[in-house]
């Protein structure tokens, strides 16, 4: 087993949350989520800081371990990586500063696809990698449900 690199770990972890962190404040004042009107399985508002949270972290994990790696297809997973983390922070902009519910919905069709290209390049290198990102696809898969769902309630 090899000795973890502690300080790249946490500097692996804290470019998604930060990014994260940002999206979300910039999208803060412009947050109406309690106010629209939500489908049957939408989970309350505070929940979201807290699953995010932990899929970042999970994310930064998973990028560690493939950093970590001696793999000929790191680059590859190294573009994609950075790719769907900055299409995951726009969502959040598209979604509440600019309310393009339906373009929002089309933009997630396209985070999940950069997902799950993710998972296939993390997994052919480290596959404890690449499940580290399952419960970040299907949350997104969720997000998708409640993005098209609040697009066609309001």
């Amino acid at each position: 087993m090899k000795k973890i690199t502690w300080k790249f770990l946490i500097i692996s972890i804290l470019i998604p949350v930060v990014v994260g962190a940002i999206s979300g404040l910039v999208s803060m004042p412009f947050m109406d989520y309690q106010d629209l009107v939500q489908p049957a399985l939408a989970p309350p508002g505070w929940l979201f800081p807290i699953v995010w949270t932990l899929l970042y972290i999970l994310m930064g994990i998973s990028f560690y371990i493939i950093v970590e790696e001696q793999s000929y297809f790191k680059e590859s997973a190294y573009l994609v990586y950075f790719i769907q983390l900055l299409v995951n922070a726009l969502w959040t902009v598209f979604f509440f500063v600019f309310k393009w519910r339906l373009f929002s919905s089309i933009w997630l069709v396209l985070l999940i696809i950069l997902i799950i290209t993710m998972i296939i390049k993390f997994y052919t290198i480290n596959k404890k990698a690449g499940l580290l990102q399952i419960p970040y696809l299907l949350w997104c898969i969720f997000a998708l449900y409640l993005n098209i769902s609040i697009y066609l309630l309001n």
